[in-house]
């Protein structure tokens, strides 16, 4: 089960369970998952109606998903490839040089 943390923006859901949304599918597949239209997006959960592209990083640390970096645009095919280096590297930073675990 996903848990609502920090985060920016409009209210979002607070709890999402593994496999489900594409936070949900980034956890089960442990993978980045870029949405150019989350309305083709199977399942796509509804946080915020204004959203219209996403990318979702999982946040790995000792085989174990901790959590996810979702960042949604208002905007269609807003994120691709570079900006999945670019966070998947933030990421790996956070969970390398944090105090998590």
């Amino acid at each position: 089960m996903l848990t609502l943390g920090p985060f920016q923006g409009k209210p979002a859901c607070t709890r999402i369970k593994v496999g489900q949304g594409v936070c949900g599918q980034a956890v089960k597949l442990r993978k980045t998952i870029i949405v150019p239209d989350v309305s083709k997006f199977p399942g796509h959960i509804y946080c915020d109606p204004d959203s219209k592209s996403e990318i979702v990083v999982p946040m790995i640390k000792k085989g174990y998903v901790l959590g996810v970096l979702d960042v949604d645009s208002y905007k269609y095919n807003t994120f691709d490839e570079i900006d999945r280096f670019y966070l998947e590297n933030i990421v790996e930073i956070i969970m390398n040089k944090g105090r998590i675990l």
